[in-house]
């Protein structure tokens, strides 16, 4: 396997990563207006991920930055191209972090009250945008022979790219609600558990067309395993969460995401963006790449850095490991 080769697997991990992780954290900003019936249980869900949601961001800085360096082709053409969504959600993760920080800074109730909303809304816009852009990169896009996107901002808004969108808005809602019923106690806990049910069920609707359609179109023998493990995974997660077995449905789901784009980037592989006016313009890991001697400093550095990074996340998670519920939150904070 060639170096280029194993930085797009690289890559891959690291959007596994994010999703992964920033999926909850996008899910339980949604739910701050669709489970929480007041302030103090929105407070209860923010805290929820208070210690964690900037940590998790770091796997987007990273999945860039690694994208930058290993396929500055593939960067330029990417981050030109849709240049109006990744805007979009770069605007929204700013707002958001600020929410987050300055929300309870005031007492006054027009205060807290915009802030949650920035807080609902700047989680919901990136959950539903992250699937348009990968459902476009898997599709492909109108790349010409310099390389470079021709099209235009509304070519992204296909069907296809579309229904991607969806599919990571009502999964990255069913992850966050597990992870809420897996991290409160008392009533909300409940309620995060039946509002799992629908939007898992919604999910599991949405994400099977999806997938079935990305394998049709593009997919072989190693695509369809990671399909058949992601509605499996899904599937057990909505059963698991039944059961109550909050911790399993939370793994469950978590599987769903990563099996759900490893089938993408294995559909993908070798192109990094296809090319819809002809194959032979797409930007693949070999045109895309940096010179071999930048990629094998990059695989040194990040061999070193990496274990260090994973240490410390797993720590901050094993330290914020507590159930929390209304019963947490001081009184004067109501």
């Amino acid at each position: 396997m060639e170096l280029h080769d194993v930085w797009f697997v690289l890559i891959a991990v690291l959007w596994i990563g994010y999703f992964f992780l920033e999926g909850f954290d996008f899910g339980v900003g949604i739910l701050t207006r669709l489970l929480a019936r007041n302030r103090p249980e929105r407070r209860v869900l923010i805290n929820t991920i208070g210690p964690v949601w900037d940590g998790n961001e770091v796997w987007l800085l990273t999945a860039g930055g690694a994208t930058f360096a290993a396929f500055p082709e593939w960067y330029a053409t990417l981050f030109s191209g849709f240049y109006l969504p990744l805007l979009i959600i770069l605007v929204c993760l700013i707002v958001r972090g600020v929410a987050f920080e300055y929300r309870a800074k005031r007492p006054e109730e027009n205060w807290q009250r915009n802030w949650e909303t920035a807080i609902f809304w700047s989680s919901l816009l990136p959950a539903f945008l992250w699937g348009v852009a990968f459902g476009n990169i898997v599709r492909g896009v109108k790349i010409d022979q310099n390389l470079e996107y021709v099209g235009n901002f509304w070519d992204l808004l296909n069907p296809y790219a579309l229904l991607g969108g969806l599919v990571t808005l009502t999964l990255f809602t069913f992850h966050g609600a597990v992870f809420t019923a897996l991290k409160t106690v008392g009533d909300i806990r409940e309620r995060a558990r039946t509002l799992a049910l629908k939007v898992g069920l919604a999910t599991a609707v949405l994400a099977l067309l999806f997938l079935v359609w990305t394998q049709v179109d593009s997919g072989d023998a190693q695509s369809l395993v990671a399909l058949v493990v992601a509605v499996a995974a899904l599937v057990a997660a909505l059963v698991a969460n039944q059961a109550g077995r909050e911790g399993w449905s939370f793994a469950l789901s978590g599987v769903t995401i990563v099996a759900a784009v490893a089938m993408l980037f294995l559909t993908l592989f070798p192109n990094v963006m296809p090319s819809t006016l002809n194959a032979d313009w797409s930007l693949t890991v070999t045109n895309a790449s940096s010179s071999p001697y930048t990629l094998k400093i990059m695989t040194w550095c990040a061999g070193i850095a990496t274990p260090i990074v994973l240490l410390y996340q797993g720590w901050t998670y094993w330290v914020f490991r507590k159930r929390i519920g209304t019963q947490h939150i001081a009184e004067a904070a109501h």
